[in-house]
């Protein structure tokens, strides 16, 4: 299985909790979303992450999908989810599951079997982890067109990584989607 980020970042690198993306929710957006939730098998994230989606994914009420996005609301609900955090000890949401000390040799063991991909949204200090070890496979960064000013940055100042894009798009709302994925060494 491959390891994709996914992350919402504004002009400014603000991760923090977006609610400045919906003004630039677009079907292009969301058709790049679903695709990148079908193309996933397993939904990784961070303790805060996963305290922020519950109360909107695992609701009484059932989020409604978008048209032409039917089944979205089903697949997050159903697909298995990873919670890794050391203060969390039982979860509430449906298939989720809390990683334990040894999350990061879980995570390799995840890795090595077949399927499709993990997705890891948001959880910027997981992320920090992930790329320290190497174990991130592709980072999609959906770049909005807003300047937040204040708030969590994705990447802290000893965040060093070369990338290299592999693939740009770019939506009607003025949203880029980048997609990068590690820089393999040259070996001259």
């Amino acid at each position: 299985m491959k390891l994709v980020v996914t992350e919402y970042l504004s002009l400014d690198s603000i991760m923090e909790d977006p609610i400045w993306i919906g003004p630039y929710i677009d079907d292009s957006f969301l058709k790049f979303k679903f695709e990148e939730l079908m193309a996933a098998d397993i939904l990784l994230m961070g303790r805060k992450t996963y305290e922020y989606f519950v109360p909107v994914w695992a609701s009484e009420e059932p989020v409604e999908d978008a048209p032409g996005q039917e089944g979205f609301a089903e697949r997050v609900e159903q697909m298995p989810k990873h919670v890794v955090s050391k203060t969390l000890e039982t979860t509430t949401w449906n298939n989720s599951h809390v990683m334990g000390e040894n999350f990061i040799e879980a995570i390799r063991i995840l890795k090595q079997k077949p399927g499709r991909n993990i997705l890891v949204a948001g959880s910027a200090t997981l992320l920090q982890t992930l790329m320290q070890l190497d174990l991130v496979d592709e980072y999609r960064f959906l770049i909005f067109p807003v300047i937040v000013g204040q708030g969590k940055r994705l990447f802290d100042a000893q965040t060093t990584t070369a990338l290299e894009l592999t693939s740009f798009e770019k939506f009607s709302s003025g949203v880029i989607a980048v997609t990068y994925r590690p820089k393999q060494e040259s070996t001259k």
